[in-house]
């Protein structure tokens, strides 16, 4: 756990540093990959699409035990992983981007860089802080949990079911691709309800647990894997706009588009922290007993 925790700080510190790191992607392998495989269709092209990378990412990790210099062999290899994971675009530079736009016609294009199955990102407070929740679980939090749950296997598992669900251009058939989506869904779901909760304990625990509870009345059967987790982007948006009105905001500022984007971002980067700092603790734990 020790190496995994320092992989993941500094594979979100050179983030921070060279953003394009993010970049880099194997979209064009796993296009040719899918290519390859449409005698199949629907969940068992999945599960070989998903699978057959997974497996290979979990035997080098086993090899590299074994290997000389066989930590540092591990850390630069999953430092790789979660680069790769990360991506295709470093989530903060895509905020930095809507923020550094000159005009509002820039920070809607610039928005729409938030979106991975192409849906539209409308210059609204809600419609940009329920796009930032997403990318935020997706390019970073779910990553992390699969990380450090199932090492570099379970963070490329997340990765690859993300992309093959949400990526409109992957050359998939649609039973293919809602077995996808269907798993991404599943893989979302722990992790973003422990994102809520961490959003509850930095944040306005009221606000947040009673969008949650809304949700968890409302939530059909199936939801964890038929369903997005919308819980998410209601509990954030919800503990946002308390932080807003505690500090008497007007109500331009309760629907100022920016000032969601700037105070969400605030928000997971505490939630980051406390994530960060609980594996912190399960490290130090394990090395006092």
């Amino acid at each position: 756990m020790a190496i995994r925790l320092l992989a993941a700080l500094l594979a979100l510190g050179l983030l921070h540093l060279l953003p394009s790191l993010a970049r880099w992607h194997t979209d064009g392998v796993l296009r040719r990959w899918s290519l390859a495989l449409r005698d199949l269709t629907g969940p068992g092209r999945v599960a070989v699409l998903v699978g057959v990378p997974v497996v290979v990412v979990l035997a080098v990790t086993v090899a590299l035990r074994h290997a000389w210099l066989g930590d540092l062999a591990r850390l630069a290899f999953e430092v790789a992983v979660l680069l790769l994971c990360f991506g295709p675009r470093a989530f903060e530079s895509d905020l930095e981007a809507i923020l550094g736009a000159p005009d509002r016609p820039g920070r809607e294009i610039a928005a729409q860089a938030l979106s991975e199955d192409g849906e539209h990102v409308a210059w609204t407070a809600h419609a940009l802080g329920e796009a930032i929740a997403f990318a935020a679980l997706r390019r970073r939090f779910g990553v992390l949990l699969w990380f450090f749950l199932l090492g570099p296997a379970g963070a490329l598992l997340y990765y690859l079911a993300r992309r093959l669900g949400r990526d409109e251009s992957m050359p998939l058939d649609e039973t293919s691709r809602e077995s996808a989506r269907r798993l991404g869904n599943a893989l979302d779901w722990i992790p973003a309800q422990l994102l809520v909760f961490t959003l509850a304990v930095v944040g306005h625990w009221d606000a947040v647990m009673a969008a949650w509870q809304r949700w968890r009345t409302q939530a059909g059967a199936g939801h964890w894997y038929r369903e997005e987790p919308r819980f998410l982007a209601d509990a954030a948006c919800a503990d946002i706009a308390v932080e807003i009105e505690a500090g008497d905001g007007y109500a331009e500022e309760r629907s100022d588009p920016l000032l969601e984007l700037v105070r969400m971002r605030s928000a997971f980067l505490r939630a980051l922290v406390a994530w960060m700092s609980v594996v912190a603790l399960v490290v130090m734990g394990g090395w006092l007993t």
